[in-house]
């Protein structure tokens, strides 16, 4: 087996002797294949791939360490595994499943003879293995990194006030297709004005407001993994007290960067950002996380949050992302992500932070 699911394998609890993953990212994560549809059942000895005849061929090509099993009636090709190889027990990624589809699963599980186990622990098992990132993962995320940037880099440069919110962000989401990217990360984010309050806001048939902000939360895709970045600017002149807040949500994004090392807790890193926005004067205008884990998924563990007191070893990767939201006026947010490392921190992001008046 590939050297992801031997230890997978090793991992698994007492109570278990096999494993059964229908997630795409973790399909992906292990065999290096992607399709819509899979089962991953990864034995003591053994990982089976089963797909249908629509990936059957490429899989037998792409997919590492398993081998690949065309099903023409899935239950009758996995009992065939579990009797073949006597299984007495299956443990099931939890989240992935419906409530129908676990059931399904368990009648299909149960007519093997082996007995099934529902719970989070393979979940959580999976996640422990994916928050430590390889050399290639990071280099992937580095990559939509710099795609992001450039992106970005040439949609500003059609800034106008003919120019809608949802023109910037199909324009970027063209650039990045163009320089590379597999895709965007997650529907981007260009607002502005008073729409800039709202942290999820999306992007409509506004035309930019002179003399407010835009905001860019923006991410690619690539070789399945994301970039995340957001960057605030000025359309135009800004008064006294939009830099204000401003230059209080990048001094704290900057304290929230310091904080960041192997050793440190995930509450350390909100609480550096986090506090200095409340002693500013902002509390309850910072509502979200300060920062979240970056990979195969947009959001994957660990959640820089303020009850949360997970340690970040070196690795790692995630956001730093302050920000201050004024109800009906404006908001800015700054957002860099980051690989932990035992000296602090590698910063994947590279574009100015500084307020930028376009």
């Amino acid at each position: 087996m590939e050297a992801r699911l031997s230890t997978l394998s090793e991992l698994l609890p007492d109570k278990a002797d096999s494993a059964l993953i229908i997630s795409g990212e973790n399909r992906r994560y292990f065999t290096g294949f992607v399709s819509s549809l899979g089962y991953l059942l990864i034995t003591r000895k053994q990982a089976y791939l089963l797909v249908d005849f629509r990936y059957s061929e490429a899989a037998k090509k792409n997919a590492r360490g398993c081998e690949v099993v065309t099903f023409k009636k899935l239950s009758d090709s996995l009992r065939e595994i579990i009797q073949c190889e006597r299984l007495r027990s299956v443990m099931l990624e939890g989240s992935a499943f419906t409530l129908n589809e676990a059931a399904n699963m368990e009648q299909i599980i149960s007519s093997a003879g082996a007995a099934v186990i529902k719970s989070n622990e393979l979940d959580n098992l999976i996640a422990r293995m994916r928050i430590i990132k390889t050399a290639n993962e990071v280099e992937n995320i580095r990559t939509a990194q710099r795609i992001t940037e450039e992106a970005l880099s040439e949609t500003l440069k059609l800034i106008n006030d003919r120019i809608t919110e949802k023109d910037l962000a199909l324009e970027l989401e063209y650039r990045m297709r163009k320089k590379g990217a597999d895709g965007i990360s997650f529907d981007l984010i260009t607002i502005s004005g008073k729409k800039t309050s709202m942290p999820h806001g999306v992007p409509g048939d506004e035309k930019l407001t002179p003399n407010s902000f835009i905001t860019f939360d923006i991410g690619a895709l690539y070789k399945g993994y994301h970039s995340d970045m957001t960057r605030t600017f000025a359309y135009g002149k800004t008064d006294d007290k939009k830099k204000r807040v401003y230059n209080t949500v990048l001094q704290a994004q900057r304290l929230g960067l310091e904080a960041v090392r192997d050793g440190a807790t995930c509450h350390a890193v909100d609480a550096a950002a986090r506090d200095y926005i409340y002693a500013a004067g902002f509390e309850g205008m910072f509502g979200h996380s300060t920062g979240h884990g970056v990979g195969l998924e947009i959001h994957e563990m660990p959640f820089v949050t303020p009850n949360n007191n997970y340690i970040l070893r070196s690795g790692m990767v995630v956001t730093v992302e302050p920000g201050i939201y004024i109800p009906n006026e404006f908001g800015v947010r700054i957002e860099d992500t980051v690989v932990v490392s035992g000296n602090g921190y590698i910063n994947l992001a590279t574009f100015p932070k500084e307020l930028i008046e376009l």
